[in-house]
């Protein structure tokens, strides 16, 4: 998950392959330089020169020589016939049932791991603060019918464990961390999980680095059994999607998009500091979800950006349910750390004693009320950083933009994606008429059938 395990070492220097080495020491025979599958070896339409120079090739021997062609009967490599044994695709469980742990066969390697992280508890229903009525106790049920337990980040763990294995012998010395809401605590039973290979802690260019990157990472999942469907997605983050046959999960990975790394670790500490978080912020994706406003490729609200508004929520009520924790804790969240010792400092961050007293119920309705009626959408810029609104500039992050949320690190909107009046309307339309319902009935299934409430699928 954390795949650092000596953290005393000093920085490591990323090596890539070139377009040569790879069609001449892996032999990628289906792979062309566009992406494009065709038959026999691959020849190069014209010479090629490696544009990113700081990055030199290192050819690994431990890679099988058949790489790159169908394994044959006769085939004697013993340690890859055991392994398509191991990850041959388990039937397809049913509905509303985890795919079972025990045919995972593999192994995490040494790192600091779950166990080093600063631990996120897995709530029983009679120890969550601030219940008391009908709509907290929904919400309770909820989050703890659907939070995301200790054996599903195994899986995903040991899934990120094997991948990283394999992408190192194309990539040496790179790294590979999960991160999003599979590791932050606010994901589900069945949360899909992100992925992000470290090459340099330097910026990359997402339009042509990294999808180079990611194109030569496609075609290596080609090749592995208990990988499904990998696919080339060119955003602005681009990424590969995939399926691990094994657990069943589906992946997002992305290299060098490090401040997800930051963010994660950074959303987990506010998860951990108060109990009421990590249920708030479940119900109001499932929320979103239900009502379409939870996807930014359709121009609405992505989860990070909804996670972030419920902390802005909880940092500006008259008693604050949560701090701003780079405020409170600088040292801890410094947006220069080397990576390694990012999942380190959460540990230094001590639960926040709140004065407000208020139940989930409450908390509930005052979320859907503040952005139905308080909060000004035409001025206003929702900063977890400041714990406070900013006043909306004319810098192009920001112009001409309708719903405006800080990044905390590198201070982009990470609402961009509504981009459009009629999506921003709808929003807007959805927090006032769910408040109004939830305000006159205090009944969470008024805003969320129970069926969709129940079902714990999403990010």
């Amino acid at each position: 998950m954390f795949p650092n395990s000596n953290l005393g070492r000093p920085p490591f220097s990323p090596a890539l392959l070139s377009q040569q080495q790879i069609i001449n020491a892996h032999n990628f025979r289906n792979a062309t330089l566009s992406g494009t599958i065709v038959t026999g070896v691959v020849t190069p339409q014209s010479p090629y020169v490696w544009p990113f120079s700081n990055l030199c090739p290192v050819f690994s021997p431990a890679l099988p020589s058949n790489l790159g062609r169908k394994r044959r009967s006769d085939d004697q490599s013993s340690p890859y016939e055991v392994k398509r044994q191991r990850f041959q695709s388990p039937p397809t469980p049913t509905s509303g049932r985890s795919v079972p742990f025990l045919v995972d066969h593999r192994n995490s390697v040494p790192s600091p791991g779950i166990s080093s992280l600063l631990p996120l508890t897995d709530y029983p229903q009679n120890s969550l603060k601030g219940t008391g009525d009908k709509l907290s106790q929904q919400i309770v049920d909820l989050f703890c019918n659907c939070q995301q337990q200790s054996i599903d980040l195994e899986k995903k763990d040991l899934c990120r464990t094997q991948i990283q294995r394999e992408i190192q012998r194309l990539f040496p010395q790179t790294r590979l961390y999960l991160v999003g809401s599979s590791l932050n605590g606010f994901g589900t039973r069945y949360s899909d999980a992100d992925l992000c290979l470290v090459l340099k802690e330097m910026p990359m260019n997402q339009r042509s680095e990294a999808c180079h990157i990611l194109g030569l990472i496609q075609q290596l999942f080609y090749r592995l059994s208990y990988i499904d469907r990998p696919q080339l997605i060119r955003a602005k983050v681009p990424i590969v999607k995939f399926r691990d046959k094994v657990s069943g999960v589906e992946f997002d990975l992305n290299v060098n998009n490090v401040v997800g790394i930051r963010n994660t670790f950074l959303l987990r500490s506010y998860a951990s500091t108060e109990s009421r978080v990590r249920p708030l912020v479940l119900v109001v994706k499932k929320w979103a979800h239900y009502h379409g406003i939870n996807d930014a490729s359709r121009g609405t609200l992505n989860s990070y950006s909804l996670v972030l508004m419920v902390l802005h929520y909880l940092q500006t009520l008259p008693e604050p349910v949560v701090p701003s924790l780079q405020k409170e804790y600088p040292e801890c969240f410094e947006p220069t750390m080397q990576l390694q010792f990012v999942h380190r400092r959460g540990s230094n961050i001590s639960p926040y004693s709140s004065l407000n007293n208020s139940n989930l119920g409450d908390l509930l309705v005052g979320f859907l009320r503040y952005y139905a009626t308080e909060f000004d959408w035409s001025n206003s810029i929702i900063s977890i950083r400041e714990a406070k609104v900013i006043p909306k500039t004319n810098e192009m992050e920001w112009k001409n933009k309708y719903i405006c949320v800080e990044e905390p690190y590198d201070r982009t909107n990470t609402a961009r994606a509504v981009h459009e009046k009629c999506k921003f309307d709808m929003i807007k339309k959805e927090f006032v008429q769910s408040w109004h319902k939830l305000k006159e009935k205090r009944d969470l299934f008024s805003i969320l059938p129970e069926a969709a409430a129940t079902e714990c699928r999403g990010r």
